[in-house]
């Protein structure tokens, strides 16, 4: 694949800057929403053990002993379930009075926290991260207080502990991040799928832009033709004028040869008449004169169909069918050639095909190659067509002589004949040639398989409907 070409590509372009912002987009707000539920959820969980502290400190009495007690049992059930992932403690504090031991929460069952130090000051609360129970990880909420209830005795330290297992926490972040992914992805899939869908319709004025010009390459109209868009219609009623104004060009230089070609044949006639007027006994001079008039109106004509045909073969929107054309020389040959009983056939061929240029450049470039093969065939002469991917490809045989190979390039050429003693002016083949050549096409000779001579004419095709 040409990278460069899809670098160009305007859809390339557009979808590709699409992309990159729904995957931009998509990301950022991927990782907006999971980190405020994180948050969401971290605070929630850190509320929840900071309301089993205060409720563990609201309910902590100290006994005639002098240990640690509860006035009512905390309100959260899961606190009685063993191991059940949430748990509480209190301890005395090393230093205080006789320790009598550390209370429990019936979920920690036989199990005892153990928390790092430094112990936070008395009525602060910290936040820490230790191993439970039964390999569980637990995040918990410590404080520091001092109970002065029991008359006539020291003030005692205990420190209060909540801790819940951290996966309460993590799972709910999984199962979202999870879900939230999952619908993102779906998400992004939507929206590329609508920006193709946008692109696609978004560009569609181009291709229908492209339609209408692939009309006129082929010739079926000679103009921009369809309801575009406001942005595209400048464009379009630009170039509409530029074809206008190019129509007008051609028909002029048609003009001005047509002008030329009046202005300079009546002096020809003019100087032919007189030269004819010496009788039956006409001077030397008066043949010289016939001959180089002669001259000069081949070359006129020549010059001028080949000014007509350079115009021609830039003008879009011109087309011509071929096999009418091929039919109508075909009659003129053998009628032309009808004392010599000549079979000319015309080969089966596809109706549509068409040639993009003027049908008097094709008549003038097949009128020569047909009355060159007329002249040397002896009993036949085929003429086929073939479309080739955008060319049209017209062979014309005889059963003629031939050429050798050496001549078949030399007979292209201005003014060359192959045979002296056959009528002609050595110009046919060389405007055949400069017409194909104008038209960006070619013209070849080579051997036939009738044994004779076979001409290549190949051309640019037209099709007889577009898109």
């Amino acid at each position: 694949m040409n990278w460069a070409k899809l670098r160009g590509s305007l859809r390339v372009r557009l979808l590709l800057g699409t992309l990159f912002w729904i995957a931009a987009s998509i990301m950022v707000a991927g990782w907006g929403l999971s980190s405020l539920f994180r948050q969401h959820v971290q605070a929630q969980f850190q509320s929840e053990l900071t309301s089993h502290l205060d409720q563990l400190t609201a309910q902590l009495i100290v006994d005639a002993q002098n240990a640690p007690a509860l006035q009512l049992p905390l309100s959260d059930p899961r606190l009685t379930r063993p191991f059940s992932g949430y748990y509480w403690q209190i301890d005395r504090v090393a230093g205080s009075a006789d320790d009598v031991g550390a209370l429990r929460s019936r979920s920690l069952w036989d199990h005892v926290l153990a928390l790092p130090a430094p112990e936070p000051a008395a009525g602060d609360s910290d936040h820490v991260h230790i191993a439970g129970p039964q390999g569980q990880w637990l995040n918990a909420v410590v404080r520091t207080v001092q109970l002065d209830d029991t008359p006539g005795q020291a003030p005692v330290t205990f420190r209060l502990m909540a801790a819940a297992n951290e996966r309460f926490m993590l799972e709910p972040e999984a199962q979202f991040n999870g879900t939230l992914w999952l619908a993102l992805a779906v998400l992004a899939a939507g929206l590329v799928v609508a920006a193709g869908v946008q692109v696609w319709v978004g560009l569609a004025p181009l291709r229908d832009l492209r339609r209408a010009l692939g009309r006129i390459h082929s010739g079926n109209t000679q103009r921009l033709e369809g309801q575009f868009p406001m942005e595209v219609t400048p464009l379009i009623d630009d170039f509409n004028q530029v074809l206008a104004q190019n129509a007008q060009v051609v028909e002029r230089a048609r003009t001005h040869a047509g002008n030329l070609a009046h202005a300079l044949k009546t002096p020809l006639s003019v100087l032919a008449n007189a030269a004819q007027a010496q009788g039956d006994a006409p001077s030397e001079l008066a043949h010289l004169v016939n001959e180089q008039i002669d001259i000069a109106r081949k070359q006129v004509n020549y010059h001028l169909a080949r000014a007509q045909a350079a115009a021609a073969s830039r003008l879009p929107g011109v087309k011509t069918e071929l096999l009418p054309v091929i039919l109508g020389l075909v009659r003129v040959m053998q009628r032309i050639h009808a004392e010599r009983g000549l079979d000319v056939q015309v080969g089966p061929m596809a109706t549509d095909l068409s040639f993009r240029g003027e049908a008097q450049d094709l008549q003038e470039m097949l009128g020569n190659l047909l009355d060159n093969a007329c002249k040397w065939a002896v009993h036949h002469v085929d003429v086929n067509a073939r479309l080739n991917a955008h060319d049209l490809v017209i062979t014309i045989d005889d059963d003629g002589p031939g050429l050798p190979p050496a001549q078949c390039e030399v007979v292209l050429q201005r003014g060359v004949r192959a045979d002296e003693q056959v009528p002609g002016s050595g110009l046919g083949l060389a405007i055949v040639d400069d017409l194909a050549r104008l038209y960006d096409g070619s013209v070849a000779l080579k051997d036939s398989p009738a044994g004779g001579l076979r001409a290549v004419l190949t051309l640019p095709a037209a099709t007889l409907s577009a898109d």
